[in-house]
């Protein structure tokens, strides 16, 4: 199961998998458990060409597996081995089933008037994450909640601005729609990849309340809990990267797929590690 987690987060190349290779064995076991349950609830909104009502009853019995691992009988081994992870690292049960609920959102909802109604979704498929996460980094302050709650929501509205064509073409526009009148660009724009000034000055808009939220996020990290969230701010020094090259190419992500490779994404990793190993 651990080599079976471990693939799941190199496969995807994701910026996870590269900001945890370089923890302690047994917090990384944890970390790729973690992930992999993560990606198998998004793979069931996302995989296949099965029907909503499918996926929904799909994300519902994956609900009730959970529910068993906390017992130990789920017919799901990653399910148990993950229950026995968050046994080992007292990890509160609320941010696993949110997440399914922020999974759910998928299914019921394609749009969002406003940012406060994103923000919710946000916090669903990204903040918990964070929360399962600084529980295996460890943390001394509870001001590291915080931190985990704004760096989710700053890497999922970043996630959102980099996707969103994609997710246009799929059905799901994440841009709020109120945002998208303001700056006079249509869902008929987006869908047919009009490229234009209003759509720039939308996307850096967007863009900006990331950075807030990479700000707000770095002021609530105490100084005596950085090195143990090394894995963390490696992740955060990515998806800041990504944000910058993509007001670098002017948010054209019609024409140009803009992303952090995986060179960089080691490469930052490591250079955090090094940072918080050495120097604190």
């Amino acid at each position: 199961m651990t080599d079976q987690a471990k693939q799941i987060a190199k496969k995807s190349q994701s910026s996870f998998y590269y900001a945890f290779s370089l923890l302690a064995p047994a917090k990384r076991d944890a970390m790729n458990t973690v992930y992999a349950f993560c990606r198998k609830t998004d793979d069931i909104i996302d995989e296949g060409i099965e029907t909503d009502d499918i996926r929904y009853e799909k994300l519902r019995k994956w609900r009730i597996e959970l529910e068993k691992s906390i017992k130990g009988d789920s017919e799901y081994f990653l399910l148990n081995k993950l229950a026995s992870i968050i046994k080992q690292f007292n990890i509160p049960l609320e941010p696993f089933f949110e997440l399914i609920r922020g999974m759910g959102m998928d299914l019921q909802r394609k749009r969002y008037l406003t940012f406060d109604d994103l923000k919710q979704y946000c916090y669903r498929v990204a903040s918990t994450v964070g929360l399962m996460s600084i529980e295996i980094f460890g943390y001394k302050n509870k001001s590291a909640r915080e931190y985990a709650i704004n760096l989710g929501l700053a890497m999922q509205l970043t996630n959102i601005l980099r996707d969103v064509y994609k997710d246009a073409k799929a059905g799901r526009i994440y841009l709020p729609q109120n945002d998208m009148v303001k700056f006079n660009y249509s869902e008929y724009d987006l869908l047919n990849g009009n490229y234009n000034q209003n759509f720039v000055s939308l996307m850096q808009y967007e863009a900006d309340r990331a950075k807030l939220l990479f700000q707000q996020a770095d002021a609530s990290l105490d100084f005596d809990d950085k090195p143990a969230m090394f894995a963390a701010r490696a992740m955060e020094h990515i998806y800041k990267k990504l944000l910058r090259k993509l007001e670098t190419k002017k948010f054209d992500v019609y024409n140009k797929k803009i992303k952090v490779n995986k060179f960089e994404k080691a490469a930052i990793s490591l250079g955090v590690w090094a940072k918080y190993s050495l120097v604190y």
